[in-house]
């Protein structure tokens, strides 16, 4: 928006957060890009509070622009802007609604997905669209890759919104009455691979939570985290190891096997799979998911 010549009258980004080994307060990236640009910023813990509303009705915004901000804008703050609140949603409108719809569409084996930029309403991403594009899942996407080429798109659109809502062009879309789901916040609970489910679920997920939080499974009462893997046609006890090598740990599944080839123990780095056994030895027979 800025490369476009808008003005941004003011920033509104989340507190810091504590981030890294040591847990220190760490600006996030629209933070930072804002004080190199010499723009006013604004972290509110909460928008429902009467300060935030008068601070952001006291700049003035013409529109205001919201990109995976992750605070609710109550009703007072959508309409404080002449031309409401748009917002930029890695996802084809209406599948996909909520708070995770990029891990979502990849664990759910999604072929495709997209921008909708949206205009806001009291729902949950319910407001009638302006602009949608589509995008190709690759096999080979993870959260982070697909986030990358989804925000690159986001940005172009986003800025072709706002010129077509500046020459009065602007033809807002309501969203169909079907096809809408929900997708609701990664948990942690997820991560745990559950090795009766069928390989090509569990390699999904490997993809869809990198690079966070990242799948885990345990072994001799360690948590292993497994980083990359593909499918193998092969049959074994689930959770159990068919196969070790340099080439990859193979692992039962409830449905085909699948063979690990970036690996992590607790408190370690990722390693490739030849340096993790040398470490950690897998051997034939071992059974992922157990205690002990």
């Amino acid at each position: 928006m800025l490369d476009a010549g808008h003005g941004v009258a003011l920033v509104l980004t989340q507190p810091d957060r504590p981030a890294g080994r040591g847990l220190r307060p760490s600006a996030s990236a629209v933070k930072q890009l804002a004080a190199a640009r010499g723009l006013e910023i604004f972290q509110p813990q909460s928008l429902k509070d009467e300060g935030a509303l008068v601070r952001l009705a006291a700049a003035r915004p013409d529109i205001l622009v919201v990109a995976a901000y992750g605070l609710i804008l109550p009703a007072r703050a959508l309409g404080i802007a002449p031309h409401g609140a748009i917002n930029i949603h890695a996802s084809l409108l209406p599948r996909w609604r909520g708070a995770a719809p990029i891990q979502r569409a990849l664990l759910a084996g999604d072929r495709e997905t997209g921008i909708t930029i949206m205009q806001m309403d009291a729902g949950l991403d319910t407001g009638p669209t302006l602009s949608l594009h589509r995008l190709a899942i690759e096999d080979d996407d993870d959260a982070q890759s697909l986030h990358d080429r989804l925000a690159a798109l986001g940005a172009k659109l986003v800025v072709g919104a706002l010129a077509e809502i500046a020459a009065g062009r602007a033809k807002p879309l309501p969203q169909p009455g079907t096809g809408a789901t929900y997708a609701r916040k990664i948990g942690r609970e997820e991560a745990e691979l559950d090795w009766t489910r069928p390989c090509v679920e569990l390699e999904r997920t490997v993809r869809a939570l990198r690079p966070f939080p990242g799948t885990r499974s345990k072994l001799r009462g360690e948590v292993i985290k497994i980083w990359c893997a593909r499918c193998v046609a092969r049959k074994g006890m689930p959770g159990e190891v068919l196969e070790s090598s340099a080439e990859g740990i193979l692992i039962g599944c409830g449905e085909g096997a699948l063979l690990a080839t970036e690996l992590q123990r607790a408190g370690g780095t990722r390693l490739a799979v030849a340096d993790f056994i040398r470490g950690f030895p897998l051997l034939r027979g071992d059974r992922l998911g157990a205690t002990r």
